[in-house]
């Protein structure tokens, strides 16, 4: 997927689960941006597709070298989806990943905006809820969201006022400091855990302003059981930051104690 020596590579990762529509126009989009400093190359991950997503993104391929496919047997889900392309993207020596939805939802027009991004933080987020940033889709999906948003700031203590985006940039070093094989959630929870991990570890964390959309092609993957999933994931990681500060604290007070 490298194309060009003389510019960083970037790498957009996006996972398929039908949506033969949409990527048909995404990834042409993707291809076509002009970003300062950046190429970009583009690598969808299907989940088996009985659309044809896979095999059509398979021959494009076969004649566009900066596009790459991962094609998997069954519906693995968002989270594994996610590290697969990100695997890939390391292996194929990109200097940044991208991660987005297949619908529209992130335009890609902020992707050279993403990228940007990167010039100073470690991790860029393309957030709906900073100043300029806006939301269009019903009202009962603008609650939800901004409940997980607040429910995982509060429990896990994240700093980004949109922790639950999947539109970001992660630059390669931040996502080879992170133990990818190890990370429990899968679906829409991924994205929490993940910021969770990347926080941790002390990468600076950025977001810049975007509008989301509703999808015009295709059904929502979002579902009640993804609800419940991300909530489970809050509180295991919420545990462990409480107990990780009871660890730190009790090493503190025997250092004091010695001295």
């Amino acid at each position: 997927m490298l194309v060009n020596d003389a510019t960083r590579h970037a790498t957009v990762v996006v996972p398929t689960y039908n949506e033969i529509d949409n990527i048909q126009r995404l990834v042409p989009a993707l291809l076509a941006l002009a970003c300062e400093g950046w190429s970009i190359g583009v690598c969808v991950v299907d989940d088996d597709s009985p659309d044809g997503t896979g095999r059509w993104v398979a021959a494009l391929a076969a004649r566009e070298p900066r596009v790459a496919v991962v094609r998997r047997v069954g519906v693995r889900g968002l989270g594994t989806a996610y590290i697969a392309g990100m695997r890939a993207a390391l292996a194929a020596g990109s200097d940044a990943v991208l991660t987005m939805d297949a619908d529209f939802s992130h335009h890609p027009r902020y992707v050279p905006d993403l990228l940007a991004g990167l010039a100073e933080a470690d991790l860029v987020i393309g957030s709906r809820y900073v100043p300029g940033g806006a939301v269009l889709y019903p009202l009962h999906r603008r609650l939800l969201s901004r409940t997980a948003n607040a429910v995982a700031n509060r429990v896990l203590g994240l700093a980004a006022r949109d922790a639950t985006a999947g539109f970001r940039a992660y630059g390669r070093e931040v996502l080879a400091s992170v133990p990818l094989e190890s990370i429990f959630s899968n679906g829409y929870s991924f994205l929490l855990e993940m910021l969770f991990l990347v926080q941790a570890r002390g990468w600076r964390v950025a977001e810049t302003p975007i509008t989301f959309a509703d999808r015009e092609h295709g059904t929502s993957k979002i579902s009640s059981r993804e609800i419940g999933r991300a909530l489970y994931t809050c509180a295991r990681l919420g545990a462990r930051r409480v107990s990780g500060g009871r660890r730190r604290a009790a090493v503190g007070s025997a250092e004091t104690v010695v001295g």
